[in-house]
């Protein structure tokens, strides 16, 4: 496969990318780095949280990082949210979990980036099929996306 709904995103804001599909399933995000010449740290997953009101909210989270629950709550002013579950993130995004993209989304979704997400220059983020990454600039990723950042990870 050489496309995807995140990929046909990229290409009609002509953002230069490079769809990198695995040969094998992944077993960690260190062996998903290292196929993508990367480090475990330029791997940015998407996370999708159900608030309090229903409303969905996707968080860009760099490599290991968790998220921390009262900064998140913080920011968005809420008290109470949740991880979405497996059909929430299906059915929100278009996307099965393990293979979320922010680009080709469903709808649209704020997006929020946790400030480790700015560490590097280059990254990598889900390309909307499983074991597939898209590589891309981290400024490029910023300028398309405009995400709202901050600290957001424990």
């Amino acid at each position: 496969m050489t496309s995807t709904p995140a990929t046909q995103t990229l290409d009609a804001l002509g953002i230069p990318h490079t769809l990198h599909v695995h040969e094998t399933p992944l077993r960690s995000l260190q062996q998903a780095a290292e196929e993508r010449g990367l480090l475990p740290s330029e791997i940015v997953r998407s996370l999708l949280f159900r608030l309090e009101d229903g409303s969905f909210v996707m968080v860009l989270m760099a490599g290991r990082g968790k998220v921390s629950w009262p900064k998140l709550r913080r920011h968005l002013g809420v008290s109470r949210l949740t991880t979405a579950s497996q059909e929430e993130v299906l059915e929100v995004t278009g996307y099965e979990p393990g293979a979320v993209s922010p680009f080709g989304l469903h709808s649209p979704l704020r997006i929020l980036a946790d400030r480790g997400v700015l560490a590097h220059k280059v990254l990598s983020i889900g390309a909307g099929i499983k074991y597939a990454g898209i590589i891309l600039r981290r400024d490029d990723l910023l300028r398309a996306l405009q995400p709202e950042t901050g600290d957001f990870s424990e």
